[in-house]
Formats: structure tokens, sequence, C-alpha cells
């Protein structure tokens, strides 16, 4: 507030001087509380230096007579006037005053400042304020009155917000509608005094809301209270006050839990009478045991007895053996009641322990009366079994006591385990079976009793045990399998003929599914190879019209392995047949190409070589190459054993007595004028008795390609004196088409390798380049493909590939030579590994 809105100017006509009025009107009252008053913001220079700051405008001048006019300072101060303390009668006339101007000025703007030359009032009149202090500056709105009024001016928004909150019309803000509608009402206070200085100011409106006792009011009850009390004396008040006594039920005593035999040693404490002196609380107290002071919250009203309430009663009435006698008693009685209290404990733990062993007897009894019938029902079905009493045909069928098994195991399983039932079936089931199976012929019927096994198997085996031989171990079908049916398959054995091979074949694999692996192997061990081994120690190749093939294959997917020993006897049995034989004959091939894939790699090979090729290497010896009348039936006796012989054998054998003969005639043929027509004819003519297989191997390629340039050679030479037109170049054409074809060949059968191995999928390794797919032949073909440590060409790794050095560039594989390398495809340089 500036200074020109506190201090007011007035003229003294007396002496002609201005001066200024400290007197405090309504007006700028009112003004000063109007919150929409002009407001001027305080420039720097007024904040620092406040009243005596440098005014650059006149706006914060207030309105006076003499108009702007220059300050002062010298003339004297008029201080400003607090005012006087209206008398009652004032004060009325002023509250209806308020009253008048509360109903006519409800709306009415700010009055202006009154003129100060005209009235000068030496006192605040504080009525016309209050009315418009309550009317504008407190709220300005009477209670209950034009209430969202404003909203008629609007679009109603405010409603519409309060509505969509819950609001109804009527009741209380809030969402319990606690809240109050009307606006606060202010009460104007009736002087200046401060807060309180006339008593409550609470309106009519806040004691209905909040309807709160005031502490103002209480307290001077209580003050009045305690005033009238100064004459009374409070230690005849204590005196006359009656005594508290502490009661204690047989249930709270209880409920404590004292121990047994605290009553002695607690009597023997007190009877100690140790002084103890507790100063752990507001006040100091003393204690005359331990136990005292231990039991001190045990009465929440009653506190020990203090020294001087101890003197005081010591001064008056005091009897501490009467006290002590009375505690005893007391102490006594409390056991008693406990001891009383944890024997009925007792009792009572005795009774329920009691019904329980009691529940669980008769619960024991149950289960053994039950077991009881049970086992009745048991022995009932047991002596429906045949006994050694009963006469032939009278007990029940195979079939009966097949059912009645099955009722023991289904109904009475608990009993059929634990005494063992399953054992009833050597003394019941053999019997019975044996009858049966006494007529049997398993090489005519093999499948006959094969259900009524089946269904014992069903019955009888056990899952538990597994036996491996016979004992007394043995689970009951295993007993019943080998007292009862192998005693029929052993009589059967013993008279069988073993090249009457199908019959018992067919038995062994019909009951394979029902046998033990243990009995199985028995009778394959046992009983039938014994019988083999018998049978091919007579057998004899050259008188013998049945093949042994046809009689000791069936046996081999039951077998298998365990004919093993058989093999050396039938491969000498059959090598001193071979002695005398000649390739021409060709019931040995007929004879040997079953046991092939029968004998293990290397035996055959030895066979082969031992028997076989020696017979055909003299055959080959024997043949005449004559180009122009030729015998090939020695040929074909030799070439008909390509698929017995290993190709690196046959290939050996050519070489060594064929090829040598087969140049030998084609060089004296073209030393001597020959027909190079017939010469092209005659090599093409041998080429095509070689398969392609062999026609792949590498030395059958190479003896034929050394036929080619033995051929170019003589017509380059002219060897022979008188040469055929057109010779030269029939020769030439031959030899680029046959090296054509051979390597076209050579890239089908790669193709082929790359698309076989391509087809293994990704689990098995498919090669990613062309070392990793020589890698993975050499595996194929048990070669060895290892990289030589420093050894380069040409800054290219060497390899070994079996006993061959290669080395790899761009995909193709060379090979090292009598002179330089040689590049080759992958499979002639597997064929030459080989």
């Amino acid at each position: 507030m500036s200074m020109s809105h506190l201090y007011g100017r007035r003229d003294e006509e007396e002496e002609g001087v201005e001066v200024e009025s400290f007197e405090v009107t309504d007006w700028d009252l009112a003004n000063e509380f109007n919150p929409d008053r002009r407001r001027h913001r305080q420039t720097k220079e007024q904040a620092t230096y406040g009243i005596w700051a440098d005014r650059d405008s006149d706006d914060d001048e207030r309105p006076s007579f003499g108009g702007k006019r220059s300050k002062d300072y010298s003339a004297p101060v008029n201080f400003v006037s607090a005012g006087l303390r209206k008398t009652a009668a004032e004060e009325k006339q002023q509250q209806k005053g308020e009253g008048d101007s509360d109903d006519s000025d409800d709306d009415a703007p700010a009055a202006p400042p009154p003129p100060r030359g005209l009235t000068a009032p030496k006192k605040l009149q504080m009525g016309n304020f209050r009315g418009n202090q309550s009317q504008r500056f407190a709220g300005g709105i009477q209670s209950g009155q034009g209430i969202g009024g404003w909203e008629k001016h609007t679009k109603g928004i405010g409603q519409k917000l309060l509505q969509k909150m819950g609001y109804q019309p009527g009741k209380g803000l809030g969402k319990n509608a606690q809240g109050i509608v009307n606006p606060i009402e202010a009460k104007v206070r009736k002087g200046k005094g401060a807060v309180g200085a006339y008593g409550n100011e609470r309106t009519q409106q806040s004691l209905q809301d909040f309807p709160v006792v005031d502490s103002d009011e209480e307290e001077e009850k209580e003050f009045q209270k305690e005033l009238g009390q100064w004459r009374k004396d409070p230690a005849g008040a204590a005196a006359k006050k009656k005594p508290k006594y502490s009661y204690r039920t047989a249930d709270e005593l209880k409920a404590k839990g004292k121990v047994a035999g605290r009553s002695t040693a607690a009597s023997a404490g007190e009877l100690a009478q140790v002084k103890v002196i507790d100063m752990t609380g507001r006040e100091q107290k003393v204690y005359y045991s331990y136990s005292q002071m231990s039991n001190k919250h045990s009465v929440p009203d009653e506190g020990p007895p203090s020294m001087s309430t101890r003197d005081q009663k010591g001064s008056g009435f005091a009897l501490p053996e009467l006290e002590h006698n009375l505690q005893l008693l007391i102490d006594l009685t409390e056991q008693d009641i406990l001891q009383s209290a944890r024997r009925l404990q007792h009792e009572k733990d005795v009774v329920v322990s009691l019904s329980h062993e009691s529940r669980a007897l008769q619960n024991r009894l149950d289960a053994e009366q039950d077991a009881i019938q049970r086992m009745e029902a048991v022995l009932a079905l047991v002596e429906r079994f045949p006994s050694g009493e009963t006469a032939p045909g009278e007990g029940p069928t195979l079939q009966e006591c097949a059912r009645i098994f099955e009722t023991l195991q289904t109904d009475y399983y608990e009993e059929y385990k634990t005494i063992g039932l399953a054992d009833l079936a050597v003394a019941v089931i053999h019997p019975l079976l044996k009858e049966k199976l006494c007529s049997w012929d398993p090489l005519k019927d093999s499948s006959s009793c094969l259900e009524d096994i089946g269904q014992w198997r069903a019955i009888l085996e056990s899952r538990d045990l597994h036996s491996s031989g016979p004992d007394s171990n043995m689970d009951p079908y295993h007993r019943l399998l080998w007292e009862v049916w192998i005693p029929v398959m052993r009589t059967c054995v013993s008279g069988w003929q073993p090249r009457v091979v199908g019959p018992m074949v067919d038995c062994v694999e019909v009951w394979a599914p029902l046998l033990p692996l243990w009995i199985l192997d028995h009778i394959l061990e046992q009983l039938i190879l014994p019988r083999l081994q018998r049978e091919v120690d007579n057998w004899n190749p050259l008188t013998d019209t049945v093949p042994i093939h046809s009689w000791v294959h069936p046996w081999l997917p039951l077998l298998q392995t365990r004919l093993e020993p058989l093999y050396p006897p039938i491969r000498s049995k059959l090598s001193n047949a071979l002695q005398r034989w000649h390739p021409s004959d060709t019931s040995a091939r007929l004879i040997l190409q079953p046991w092939k894939d029968v004998f293990t790699p290397g035996a055959w090979e030895a066979f082969m070589v031992k028997n076989i090729i020696p017979k055909l290497a003299l055959c080959l010896e024997e043949l005449v190459i004559n180009p122009h009348q030729q015998q090939m039936e020695p040929f074909h006796w030799v070439m008909d054993w390509e698929g017995m012989l290993s190709p690196s054998s046959l290939v050996s054998l050519l070489d060594k007595n064929f090829f040598t003969k087969w140049l030998q005639v084609l060089c004296s043929w073209l030393s001597n004028s020959p027909n190079y027509e017939e010469i092209t004819k005659w090599y093409l003519g041998w080429k095509s008795m070689f398969s392609d297989v062999l026609l792949a191997q590498p030395l059958i390629k190479e003896k034929f390609n050394e036929a080619l340039d033995i051929m170019n050679r003589a017509v380059s030479s002219g060897m022979g004196g008188y040469m055929q037109p057109g010779a030269r170049e029939n020769i030439a054409y031959l030899t680029q088409t046959e090296r054509r074809k051979d390597f076209q060949y050579e890239a089908m059968q790669e193709r082929r390798d790359a698309e076989s191995v391509a087809h293994r999928g990704i689990s098995a390794g498919v090669p990613t380049n062309f070392k990793d797919l020589i890698q993975t032949k050499a595996e194929e073909n048990n070669i060895v493909f290892m990289p030589l440590v420093a050894k380069r060409h040409e800054g290219k790794q060497l390899y070994t590939f079996g006993r061959i050095v290669i080395y790899i560039d761009r995909g193709v594989v060379f090979v090292q030579g009598e002179k330089t390398w040689v590049p080759t495809s992958l499979q002639s340089l597997i064929d030459m590994a080989k």
C-alpha cells in the first residue's frame, strides 16, 4: 500500500499549510480488501527505498483537494488514530444499519472515497464497511440465494459436469453426499479486537455441519470443578477409599500354568525375605522377595507395597505371621488346583490314547476278518483243482483251471502273490498239459496246443522274474515249458531228418513268439545245431543230389552266426570236390553261387583264389587267339565267373593270361599288310566281350588304349608296306571315339557319385568342395587320404591317396606319373589306389 493511501490531506485554514491526514477511512479499508482494485507493479527502486523512493507517475496519488503538490516533510506529523470502542447502544444501532444495508446494497459497486475536505470524521465508520465487506469480499453471496445464477449467461456446462460426476440437485457434494451445498457463511466480528476477543465466532451453518464440542468449554468446566475442591484433603479421601481386592478363578490359575513343585521353591524363596529395590519404573518400588518381583505384572490394579505403606501398616495393624500363613495356604491351594488340573488332563489324554488304540485294534480286527473271509474264498477255489485222489476224467478241464486262475488273479491278487498260488500250476496244470501233448507231433501240426500255451503264458508269466536257465527260481510259465513242452520237442528233434528242413523251421518260427529267449536258444543250440553238424559231416558234394544250401540256408534267419562252425567243413569238402573240376562244367558255379553272400568276403576270396582262379588261368592259357578262326568258348567259360570273382582278381587274371597274347597277335597282324577295317572290327568285337564294370577298370582301359596306340603307330609309320586309302583317318577316328567314350563314362560316373553323396543328406556330411568329395570316396573305399607334411608342387599341397601321390588344382586331380603330372578322373584314381 502506498503512503498516499495511508495518509489523508487536510487543509488548515489557520496556518494556510497543507497537512497530511493519517485518518483511515472506510474507503481506504474497502479499497484495500477489494480484489478488483487497480494494482501497480512495484518497481525496483520502490522495493529498495520504500516510501523514500522517487515517484515516477501520479497514478498512485489518491484524490485530494489540493491536487498534486510537493510534499512538505518539515510540517508536523499527525499520527493515525486507532479508533474508540463503541458503546453497546451504538453497536446495536450499527447492526441494524448493517441489516438494512445488506437488503438494499446486495450487488452495489464499491463506494468512491468520500471527499476529504467536506467531512473529516475522527473515528472509523465500520458499519458500512462491514456490510460491503460481507456482501462483496467475503463471498458476496447470500445463503441459498442466486446459486448458479451465472449459468443463465452460459450453456450450463457447470451443472452438466456436476451431474456427470454423480451430483444430484438438492443433495450434498461428494461420493457419499457429505459435502455442503450452501457456501460458507462469514460472520462479522463486532469490534476491532483479535480473534476470539468477542467470544465464539462460529456461525449457525458451521455448528450444523461440524458439530464439535468446544474444548474451551470443557476446560472451563474442569477448572471450575477443581476450583471447588481446594478445601478437600487428599489423605482423608485416600483413607476413606475402599480397599481393592483381586480375585483369581480356577480357570485363570490353570491358564497361568504353574509348574509342579514350584510351590515349595517359591515358599523357600519367600522365607528368605530378600529386599529388592526396583528402580526400573517411574518411581522407586521395594519388594521383599524375588517371587514378588517376578509377579509384579500379574495383577494390573495391585502393585507391591511401598516402604511407606508398609511402615504405615506396621504402625497401625501388622501381622506378618498371619500374612505368611495365609499366603502359604493360598499357594498350597493353588498347587492342589494345578495338580488336579494336570491329573485331569492326563486322564483325558489317556482316554484319547485308549480310544485311538481301540479304533486301531478294531480296524485291524476288521481287516483280519476280511482277510479270513478272502482266504476262505481262495481255499474254496483251490479245492476245485484236481488232487491225487481225483479219478481221471472227473476233475476240471484245462479251460476251467485257466478260469480259476484268472479269478484268483483278478479278485484275490494280494493273496495270489503273497501265498504264491502260481506254484499250483506245477501240480495242477502240468499233468493236464502232459496228457494233451503226449499225442502231439510238431512236424505234422506245429500250431496244435498253441492257443493253450499262449493262454497260460498270460496267466503264469511274471514280468518281475527274468529266468536265464533251469533253476529253482524259475518263472511258473518257464517251468511249464521246460517240464512239459521241451521234452516233446526233444523227442521230435531226435527223430528229425535235417534235409527235410521245412516242417522243423515252420514249427520253430510259429512257437518262437511264445518261447522265452533262453528256451529258444536252448532249442537252436542244443537240439537243432548238433543235428545239422552231424548231417554236414555226412554230406558228400560229389554223390549227394540235394545241394547243401537248400537245407542249411533256411536256418540262417534263426541261427545266424551260430552256423559259422559249419562253414569250414563245407568249404573243405567243396575244395576237395573242385580238384578235378574243369571250367567247362557250370554246375560248380551253381553250387558255389548261393554261398557268396554267406561266407565272409575274406574267406570267399581265399576260396576263389585257391580253387577257381587257377583253373580259369589254365583255361585262358589254352585259349588260341586267331583272328581268322577264333574259338570263344574258353573265353566265355572264364567270363561267366565275373560275378563270382572280385574285379581285381579277374583283372589280374586277364592281364596275365589274355592281354599279353592278344596284343602280340595284334602286332603280328599289323606287320603283314592288314585290312584295317577288319582290324577295327576285331578290336571292337573283343572290347564288346567285356562288361562296363571291367571296362571301367584302369588296367583293362589301359590295355585297350595300348592297342589303339599300336594301331596309330602302325598307320603313322607305314609299317607293313601297302596301306589302304583312308586307313589312317579311320584309325584316328576310332581312337578319338574311344577316348571320348571313356571320358563320357568317367564324367557320368563322377556325376552319379556326386548325386549319391548329395542324396545322403546333410546329416551324413555332404562334401562342400572337391577335396571333401575325395575324402568321402576314400572313406567309402577304405583308402588312406592325408596330406604330406612340407610337400608342395607349384604351391599346391601334395596328398597321398593310398600309395599314389596327388594334388588338386581348380577341381582337377593330378596324379604323379613317370615324368610329369597327369590329370585323371576320380573313378580312375580310386581304381589305381586299389
